[in-house]
């Protein structure tokens, strides 16, 4: 049954060429001829973890961080160090290392970030990074506001994705946003080794192309490497945004305007310049 629905895909890609309906309707997902459906980044504990009982521990153990690494110690020994002495989970020390960074780090991002017009650039667009994120927030599943502003997720790749019922729908926020700033373009750059990135790509394509600007998505092994020392990047990874040029926090601005008051988890740490200067 899976060969069939193997050539069953592939006849439909092969006819979208003369007819973008068939494109629209290509299955994302598995043999069933329907997504999968999944709520990404979910974990059950995560209602604790991360609930207004833990929060102001998990804010005054990253103030701790937060100075820790802003006096030169390497962010996963601070975390470590930290995360011991207050016997946190695994899950809340991946939040306070993807939420925290340096005051240096802070400050470059805060400066090299675009604020603000957009129009008639074209957007480089970490893709996973992107997407993820959106088809997280649809799931109703945890999102952490970082103090860089950016919003991160704890799902992780670890090489492997899958498409899911929500990955159009997180595809066509991203568009309707990106067409709201008057972009002239915008390039997704997807990580070739992860698994179905070739089928991501397909729906990227299928899905925006009557947007009022170019869409196009671009399989790399390297992804991070192409994007950095670039201008206009739309990403939230922390290594990128500290080598780029500049670059636009669209998955924030996406879930402000999209699905305005989504339950973040702020540990953004607005006061962290205040009381710890230079």
């Amino acid at each position: 049954m899976r060969g069939a629905f193997t050539r069953a895909a592939g006849t439909a890609i092969i006819e979208s060429v003369c007819g973008r309906t068939l494109l629209r309707a290509l299955p994302p997902e598995g043999g069933s001829g329907m997504p999968e459906t999944v709520r990404r980044g979910y974990a059950p504990g995560d209602a604790r973890e991360f609930g207004e009982k833990a929060l102001p521990l998990l804010r005054r153990a990253q103030r701790d961080i937060f100075y820790l690494v802003s006096r030169g110690y390497a962010l996963e020994r601070a975390v470590t160090f930290v995360g011991d002495r207050f016997q946190f989970s695994a899950r809340q020390r991946m939040a306070l290392a993807r939420a925290t960074c340096s005051r240096g780090s802070l400050l470059g991002r805060r400066r090299r970030e675009c604020g603000g017009d957009l129009a008639g650039k074209t957007l480089l667009v970490d893709g996973f990074n992107l997407i993820i994120p959106l088809e997280i927030a649809l799931s109703r599943s945890t999102l952490i506001l970082c103090m860089d502003g950016a919003v991160r997720d704890l799902a992780g790749l670890h090489g492997s994705y899958r498409l899911i019922d929500k990955t159009d729908r997180a595809i066509r926020l991203a568009g309707d946003e990106l067409a709201a700033l008057g972009v002239a373009g915008a390039r997704f750059y997807l990580d070739a080794p992860i698994s179905n990135a070739g089928r991501l790509r397909q729906r990227i394509l299928a899905l925006l192309k009557d947007a009022p600007f170019a869409a196009e998505a671009v399989l790399s092994d390297h992804v991070d490497g192409m994007l950095l020392g670039r201008e206009f990047v739309a990403t939230g990874d922390s290594a990128i945004l500290d080598r780029c040029v500049s670059w636009v926090n669209l998955t924030a601005r996406i879930l402000r305007r999209r699905m305005p008051g989504y339950p973040l988890i702020d540990l953004s740490l607005p006061d962290a310049l205040e009381w710890m200067p230079a």
